[in-house]
């Protein structure tokens, strides 16, 4: 009996249509942090269980995939706990990692990207899996607020190319310590974010709810429903921020940072002082962001922040780091729902060359070793077929033109006959016509 073909849940696979698009995105993503600097480096798609644990909060370590020992070590425990290795669950953890272990061969500041997948044991759904990639930005050994500055750039100039109109929420981990600390709660910081993080999702009664039955005191519930209540333009939400924020030195840090942004962004800039916005990782110290679009009901579809205490886990102490992520397959979904890929993001072949028998397809081989030497994406039926297959072929492909060397007028071999696929429109044109007109 053949075996059922099936993949693990929260996995698929990607077809050559939905791959192009990928790669239409990615292109675009990598132009932009190129352009701003950043250098291309990879990690392993397995760490080490002590450099992930501990660093995404209590809700992040559940979801964490360890790896089971083998051989004579599995015999002695089965249990999860004890492994010692696990698949990465997000590319920060392991870059700071990465950035302490060949820090000598690095020079500070330091600007690198990364585009690998990452694994979480969350339960799937819509734009939520288990195996996704992520396209991260990071630059470590500066404190300078010119840096979110860029990183806001970045997140502007990507969409913009993209053709998707988006907001970007700005918070800050300061005003949070801060509101911690005017609501006598600086001990349950990371409990608190937790909470708060969890608004857009189950509403202010649901968090109300949840912080009473983690056993917050009213006088902290209340100040929740305070900071949930604010609205008004980012101006405004600052002047609340001063009066609620007064007796912590902490929280008018967090404003006086948040100001400075808010102030030297481009004025076109969508950027939008969220105050609930808490991202549940530990690790964010300073500026956090956030990017969703109103155009299509999707979770957020980039995120980051600044952290200056990430390598000092693992023992380079004073260097301060911050960074962005773009959520690939979200925004995937969301360009997919629009219908806003570009034709020639999913074209594979730009000319395609028919078949009609081994002289025609000898000929035809000169063209396309021609044009391919000239960067073009041109290819050959493989093999002689029916006109009616080939058409098919090349239609199912998305192919913009076709190649038809048999009907030339008798004298001009020097030309080609070829045709729009989207208009039928047909031309003779020599090599160097063919080569500008493709290019």
């Amino acid at each position: 009996m053949a075996l059922k073909p099936t993949l693990p849940k929260g996995t698929r696979d990607i077809l050559p249509q939905a791959m192009l698009e990928r790669e239409y995105i990615l292109d675009t993503v990598k132009g932009v942090f190129k352009k701003f600097g950043f250098l291309p480096i990879e990690t392993p798609a397995m760490e080490n269980a002590s450099t992930l644990t501990g660093k995404y909060g209590e809700e992040g370590d559940r979801l964490i995939f360890k790896i089971m020992p083998r051989g004579e070590k599995a015999k002695q425990s089965a249990d999860r706990i004890k492994a010692k290795e696990a698949l990465r669950y997000d590319l920060t953890v392991p870059f700071a990692r990465f950035v302490v272990q060949n820090q000598n061969e690095l020079g500070f500041p330091f600007k690198r990207f990364q585009i690998q997948p990452v694994w979480r044991a969350e339960t799937p759904q819509r734009g939520r899996y288990r195996e996704f990639y992520q396209c991260d930005a990071d630059a470590v050994g500066s404190d300078s607020l010119l840096l979110e500055l860029d990183f806001i750039s970045i997140y502007q100039e990507v969409f913009q190319k993209l053709g998707l109109s988006v907001k970007i929420k700005i918070n800050n981990r300061k005003l949070l310590a801060g509101f911690a600390e005017v609501f006598g709660i600086e001990d349950r910081l990371t409990d608190f974010t937790i909470c708060l993080d969890k608004l857009d999702k189950i509403g202010e009664d649901g968090v109300a709810k949840e912080m009473l039955e983690k056993g917050f005191d009213l006088k902290a519930i209340d100040g929740f429903k305070q900071i949930a209540s604010i609205s008004g333009t980012n101006s405004e939400t600052l002047e609340s921020l001063k009066e609620i924020l007064a007796t912590s030195e902490i929280g008018r840090k967090g404003i006086e940072e948040v100001s400075f942004v808010l102030k030297n962004v481009s004025n076109d800039c969508p950027l939008i002082l969220d105050l609930t916005l808490a991202r549940g990782l530990d690790y964010y110290t300073g500026a956090i962001f956030e990017v969703v679009t109103d155009e299509i009901q999707m979770g957020s579809i980039g995120g980051g922040g600044r952290y200056d205490d990430l390598t000092s886990i693992f023992g380079l102490k004073n260097v301060s780091g911050i960074g962005i992520s773009f959520g690939l397959d979200r925004i995937q979904l969301v360009i997919q729902e629009l219908s806003r890929f570009p034709k020639f993001a999913n074209q594979s072949t730009q000319i395609l060359f028919f078949n009609f028998g081994d002289e025609v397809a000898l000929e035809s081989l000169k063209w396309v070793n021609a044009l391919r030497a000239q960067g073009i994406k041109a290819d050959i039926y493989p093999d002689s077929s029916k006109f009616k297959k080939q058409i098919n072929y090349a239609s199912n492909r998305g192919v913009a033109y076709i190649a038809l060397i048999e009907n030339m007028p008798e004298g001009e071999s020097n030309r080609l006959l070829i045709r729009n696929m989207e208009t039928r429109k047909e031309e003779n044109l020599s090599l160097e016509e063919l080569v500008a007109k493709l290019k």
